[in-house]
């Protein structure tokens, strides 16, 4: 076919559409990242400006919201004032008026869309409802992971391919009009030639594919991804966002041609004038620097107290003379608190937090697993694959959901028999929620008494490319590494227990997104066992101390997995435990279940359906209980209270009541001169913990473009995404019940260290650096000698004196946490 224009750049058009199209991997690997990830090259503010102005994106929250919280305190006047007076100077008082009490009304309609709407203007023509249920139903059946009982007939060739097939060889097709169907069976048909029919002008060419993309921003972003990431689906599938605009395409001209024959005329023959250009400069107005000033002003109304709070628990520090314990948490924001009662109960203990997939990097396949999947951050590729063997317990199954209940014969029995006494079963769950086989479990993920091939015996033999565990060396490079990072280097106790954590629910189709972030998406059961195999390995031990890291003989680690919907912990391996620690282990077991107790009734109060009042036994049977109920849409609250990062000895946060709102990565300068270790925790921070904040921020904003609205009409998409409804487009973000008791504020990361030495470090990454640059994150250093606050600003760090003075002291937490559902300031422990 002949092109019809010369300037249009096919490659670079569908690269720039993939760049701004959500990033939202499938279920199985939800990875939390940030929303906006196609502005961050921009500074905050600017980038704000222009998602809003190009694609209509609710980026803060509302004036009126802004104001209720000033009106309740929690953004402070002394924080407003002083945020106006460095950036508005002598007019701090007129700009103070405008925020509180100025009428705006200012809008402006978003670019995106406007081009592709003249369909309905002037053909009175809704191209989205005629071709998107078909569409939709073509991409999820096409793609599907195992839920439709019949497959998509061809796959092997790719997905245009495949339509090609089917229409070719079957008595009813996709597309109805003689020019459409030949325009299909050509192979040299473009996305120019499509173009071309349907908008006419090469200079409207990239804005209609923007405008006809984002339209279904979910489906189409799912598309991309999968493009670049074909194995995050397991049953792999050849798909491209280019195959993807060819079939659109056409399916609107067969709407077209269904319409009106072949008489109809190209849109931009119907133009009087051009739309803006999307990608014009946005100009910014008033509204947008109001919004910032208030937004600013409500971070730094709470930062300012975790600052203040920092140099007040400065003379709290103490060391442990004989520690009878040590723990490795996650980071997590969720491990904060059982941190903190772990440590109220045996004040000899010691915690650390640190990523939890534990700075071991592979793949795990279970017993009788299919598919080996990704026990790491996804930005990682491991070379390593650890399998489970010898597996003690069968895993249980519900006969209702076998192969045969798919086939015509056997699937009636099934129904006619098995069905009754399900819809029995499901009958009595509503009313005594239990777990069953359809749960998802993080204590299901592996079976507790099996083995793992941790140690590598042959290191020619790989399957499918990877390597069966780790070899001697690279065993101790992983123990030495983590060990170093979180500053754990001498004066080991007798056990150190590494804690996984992982989640359960029920009718969760989020639930991937409950479990460690560092491990994919997964519980971070499987990464505990691995390092402390390392770590107990007797020539791993020798060669770690050539490096200058003695574990003594007695000193045990010991792997273990965290629940944090239902607050229970499960050990692993105790027959391995030596028998001289086996006393310990059992007054060890009574510690974490008392914090988990108590942890259970902290969690309590931000859930309407149990009183916090009650006993701990009825509150903890209560959170169980929670997390089985198919009518619980919220088992937990995840990161929804996520707004801090701090990287540092734990004494910098011992003493301070943080509310479960911050990730706790330990760190110790003082064997850390060059910043090699800082560098590899800042590379992780930036993306993990500044995804996660971020992807909270977005959501919490614009639930219904940035999220995912109400997860309750959601509709799981062959096993890939979830919609409203059958025919709904794939719901980016995350839903109303994740995110509702969040406050949008960017993260703040405060590293003990000194400031020269950050600014260093962030010198060496500048993938890295441009989370703080740009101000996406937040980033103070707390100087470890004279304990003084700098805030990094403009490529230099500033000194920071917090304005307020002498924060609260936290009397009963008790009385507390049972007298508000709302965030708790942050107070001093003694």
């Amino acid at each position: 076919m002949n092109t019809h224009q010369l300037s249009f750049n096919e490659h670079e058009v569908l690269e720039k559409i993939r760049h701004y199209l959500p990033c939202q991997a499938p279920l199985k690997d939800f990875i939390h990242h940030n929303t906006l990830h196609a502005f961050q090259n921009e500074s905050f503010f600017k980038a704000l400006s222009k998602a809003s102005g190009i694609f209509g994106f609710r980026v803060t929250l509302s004036l009126n919201e802004f104001r209720a919280l000033y009106k309740k305190k929690t953004i402070r006047e002394d924080v407003l004032d002083s945020i106006l007076s460095n950036k508005k100077g002598k007019d701090a008082n007129i700009w103070k008026e405008k925020l509180l009490h100025q009428k705006i009304d200012h809008y402006n309609s978003p670019r995106i869309g406007q081009l592709r709407a003249n369909w309905k203007k002037h053909y009175n023509l809704d191209l989205d409802i005629l071709e998107q249920p078909l569409l939709f139903r073509v991409l999820c059946s096409y793609l599907d992971q195992g839920i439709s009982i019949w497959n998509f007939p061809v796959t092997q060739n790719g997905f245009l391919a495949s339509v090609r097939e089917i229409e070719k060889n079957s008595f009813t097709g996709f597309l109805s009009s003689k020019r459409a169907k030949h325009l299909l069976m050509d192979p040299k048909t473009s996305i120019e030639d499509l173009l071309y029919i349907l908008v006419g002008s090469e200079s409207l060419y990239e804005h209609y594919l923007f405008d006809q993309q984002f339209a279904h921003q979910g489906w189409s972003g799912m598309v991309s991804y999968i493009e670049d990431h074909p194995e995050t689906l397991l049953d792999q599938k050849t798909i491209s966002l280019h195959d993807l605009i060819i079939f659109e395409l056409l399916l609107e001209i067969d709407e077209l041609d269904k319409k009106f024959g072949t008489s109809w005329q190209a849109l931009a023959s119907s133009l009087k004038v051009n739309p803006t250009p999307l990608f014009d400069e946005i100009e910014t107005n008033e509204l947008h620097e109001i919004l910032a000033l208030w937004q600013e002003s409500f971070e730094w109304s709470y930062y300012d107290l975790v600052l203040e709070g920092l140099v007040e628990t400065q003379n709290e520090k103490e060391t442990i003379a004989e520690k009878s314990f040590q723990a490795l948490f996650c980071i997590d924001d969720r491990e904060c608190s059982i941190r903190r009662y772990v440590e109220k109960f045996d004040p000899n203990c010691e915690t650390f937090g640190t990523p939890g997939f534990f700075g071991v990097e592979f793949y795990y396949q279970p017993e009788g697993g299919k598919f080996h999947t990704k026990l790491c951050p996804a930005p990682m590729n491991p070379k390593y694959l650890i399998k489970e063997v010898e597996r003690q317990t069968k895993r249980k199954t519900d006969a209702h959901f076998i192969k045969q209940s798919h086939n015509l014969f056997s699937g009636w029995l099934i129904s006619q028999t098995l069905g009754f006494w399900s819809a029995f079963r499901l009958f009595v769950n509503v009313f005594r929620p239990s777990m069953s086989p359809a749960t998802t479990s993080s204590f299901k993920h592996m079976d507790k008494f099996s083995k793992l091939t941790v140690q590598n015996f042959n290191p020619h033999y790989k399957e499918g490319g990877l390597q069966i565990g780790f070899s001697t060396e690279e065993m101790v490079d992983r123990v030495e590494g983590l060990l170093k990072s979180i500053g754990l280097v001498k004066d080991f106790a007798p056990i150190v227990y590494v804690v996984g954590h992982g989640a359960s629910s029920a009718n969760n189709t989020h639930y991937a997104g409950y479990d460690c972030g560092a491990c994919s998406g997964r519980p971070g059961s499987v990464n505990a066992r691995v390092i402390c195999y390392m770590a107990n390995h007797p020539r791993v031990r020798v060669l770690l101390a050539s490096r200058g890291i003695e574990i003594p003989a007695q000193t045990h680690f010991f792997g273990a997995l965290h629940d944090t919907t239902r607050d229970e912990i499960e050990f692993y391996d105790e027959a391995s435990l030596p028998w001289l620690s086996i006393d310990k282990h059992l007054a060890n077991q009574f510690v974490f279940k008392r914090a988990l107790a108590y942890n259970a009734k902290e969690r309590s109060r931000r859930f309407e359906s149990i009183n916090t009042k009650w006993k701990l036994k009825k509150i903890n049977d209560k959170i169980k209980t929670r997390s089985v109920s198919l009518f619980e849409p919220r088992p937990e609250l995840n990161h929804a209270t996520n707004a801090l990062c701090i990287v540092g000895d734990r004494n910098l946060t011992k003493h301070l009541f943080l509310d479960r709102r911050s990730f706790l990565n330990s760190y110790d300068y003082r064997i850390d001169p060059d910043g090699k270790h800082l560098l590899n925790i800042l590379k992780a921070l930036a993306p993990v913990c500044g995804g996660i904040n971020l992807e909270y921020y977005f959501s919490r904003v614009d639930n219904q473009k940035l999220g995912a609205g109400s997860k309750l009409p959601h509709n799981i998409m062959g096993l890939i995404g979830v919609a409203n409804g059958i025919d709904g487009d794939l719901r980016p973000g995350l839903p109303s019940q994740m995110i509702e008791v969040h406050d949008p504020l960017r993260l703040m990361i405060i590293v003990e260290q000194v400031p020269e030495l950050i600014l260093k470090v962030l010198q060496m990454s500048e993938v890295t650096h441009e989370w703080f640059l740009n101000e996406w994150i937040h980033l103070v250093a707390i100087h470890p000698e004279s304990q003084k606050l700098f805030v990094y600003k403009n490529k230099m760090f500033e000194p920071y004196i917090p304005l307020k003075k002498n924060i609260e002291e936290l009397v009963n937490i008790n009385q507390l946490i049972e007298s508000t559902k709302e965030n708790i300031p942050v107070q001093l422990i003694h």
